[in-house]
């Protein structure tokens, strides 16, 4: 019985330094070699999602990628993509405005960069971590070539004005966009409905596999739609509190000691 795995990157799979522990790299290719499906889900970009994928062994056969939050989905396989959706170009220009007065670093993307108009702290962390280069412009609408699949506003060094800016954003863009903190720092904006969740969905539609043979693990807000729509939804202890009191399993060991290889052994492998 074929069992398709999702999985979050940062604080999930990957440890607090960024990188996967040698268990939890051998229980993902435990799961592979049995013919299961591996799922990286995520809020990053295609282009920082699939270098991870590189990193991981997670491109090929069996191996997919949500990213953008639920905003597009990837063959690693055949190198396509299966799903995309994008945020209304006619809001971009007066979401950067709104970012400007709350002085909040806002980007967007492009295929391949980071996209936005100021070179800032957030933005040199920002791509310090995620590892994809960045494009600065004087104006971001004209320099886009497509409508981009999400916006961004972050501060790492104060999460209260991520957080009203978050409030700010949600209050202007109701039933527009979907707004939410992918960690206490980050705020997205995407499409209405874009979200984990409804990727886990449309996947196991595509690839025929039944929803009740998906297991998905997270550890942030931005994970709450897909612990909730995956058949198994477990959250890591280092979790924020909102995803574990939904999860159907909390793992007893974090991600800096193997916490991903504890749902595998559980949940996936024969």
């Amino acid at each position: 019985m074929k069992k398709i795995f999702f999985t979050d990157l940062d604080d999930t799979l990957l440890n607090s330094k960024k990188e996967i522990s040698p268990g939890n790299k051998k229980a993902i290719e435990a799961l592979l070699s049995q013919g299961h499906a591996a799922v990286i889900s995520t809020g990053r970009a295609l282009s920082s999602a699939i270098h991870s994928a590189e990193a991981l062994g997670l491109i090929g056969e069996n191996c997919y990628i949500i990213c953008f939050n639920g905003g597009q989905i990837y063959d690693t396989g055949k190198k396509e993509l299966l799903y995309s959706k994008s945020v209304p170009m006619e809001y971009v220009r007066p979401i950067f405005q709104e970012a400007r007065k709350f002085d909040i670093h806002i980007q967007t993307y492009s295929d391949t960069h980071v996209v936005c108009e100021r070179d800032t702290f957030d933005l040199q962390e920002y791509v310090r971590l995620q590892n994809i280069p960045v494009q600065i412009v004087s104006d971001v609408t004209s320099a886009l070539d497509h409508a981009p699949a999400k916006l961004l506003a972050l501060d790492y060094r104060n999460p209260e004005k991520s957080s009203n800016f978050r409030q700010h954003i949600s209050s202007l863009y109701e039933g527009k966009l979907d707004v939410f903190m992918s960690n206490a720092f980050m705020v997205e904006m995407v499409p209405p409905h874009v979200n984990k969740g409804n990727a886990i969905h449309y996947l196991c539609q595509h690839l025929n596999i039944p929803i009740e043979n998906s297991v998905a693990a997270g550890d942030a807000e931005n994970d709450l739609t897909m612990i909730q729509a995956a058949h198994i939804g477990a959250a890591m202890c280092n979790g924020v509190e909102l995803l574990k009191e939904q999860a159907d399993y909390i793992t007893k060991n974090d991600c800096d000691h193997d916490g991903v290889a504890e749902i595998i052994e559980k949940f996936i492998l024969q």
